[in-house]
């Protein structure tokens, strides 16, 4: 079903664990950031449309609803909580989890806090930060840990397009692995890891989680990406913007 020129093809929870045998099931948390960006870099729309794609953001979905009724019940379905949901699915299922990138010290916290909650087989790894496109070192050292560990599901949290970008150029390699999922995560670690504290669920209703993250991570950049996210709303009836 498509919303802002994307095809949003997870809408409910026991969706995401759906999968054709012997596929890397990739996915991507698009909220308003992802929207605008998509919108404005074909290849990234064409990740985006080539893979699974949720709503993360209370005000995308609305207006999604808005727009198509086939919408109606559709669910939110952010990284910051589809990861406890696949935590829950790897101790049923005995798979094991990998967490990439993120800050060293919550990446290795996120990790901590899953194992100890969910008693699962869980590794992380956060390379020290590289501007894309990364160096061959860089990749080399990711993938060596991946696949010293073999996990079947990697969250990946670069922040985008990075992340979706890594999950592209290394999918067919974790595939041969026996990976069956791969999410881009963005900030998910740190609120796992309880560094950035999560949204209380009545502002996350009204879509302010962004302001919110804002008052613990007052700066321009963040200032910035606020308001790049409301430029998605050019897109609900206009064509992309794209740069051939």
């Amino acid at each position: 079903m498509e919303f802002c020129n994307i095809n949003f093809n997870i809408l409910k929870k026991n969706e995401l664990f759906e999968r054709k045998e012997n596929e890397t099931k990739c996915i991507a948390t698009v909220n308003a950031q992802f929207i605008v960006l998509a919108n404005t870099n074909k290849r990234y729309m064409d990740y985006i449309n080539s893979n699974y794609s949720t709503f993360d953001g209370e005000v995308p979905l609305k207006e999604a609803r808005k727009f198509d009724k086939a919408f109606i019940e559709a669910e939110k379905l952010p990284g910051s909580e589809i990861v406890y949901d696949f935590a829950q699915f790897a101790k049923e299922n005995n798979l094991k989890t990998f967490y990439l990138g993120g800050y060293e010290d919550s990446n290795a916290e996120a990790v901590k806090v899953i194992r100890e909650k969910y008693g699962v087989e869980i590794e992380g790894y956060s390379p020290k930060y590289e501007p894309y496109p990364f160096s061959e070192n860089f990749l080399k050292e990711c993938n060596r840990r991946i696949e010293a560990f073999k996990p079947d599901i990697i969250f990946v949290g670069f922040g985008a397009p990075k992340q979706e970008y890594y999950i592209e150029e290394n999918k067919d390699s974790l595939n041969s692995l026996g990976v069956k999922y791969i999410i881009g995560s963005g900030g998910t670690f740190e609120f796992v890891s309880g560094k950035i504290k999560r949204s209380p669920k009545w502002v996350s209703k009204i879509g302010l989680e962004g302001f919110y993250r804002l008052l613990q991570e007052f700066n321009l950049n963040r200032i910035k990406r606020i308001l790049y996210s409301f430029k998605f709303y050019k897109y609900i009836n206009k064509k992309p913007d794209w740069k051939e």
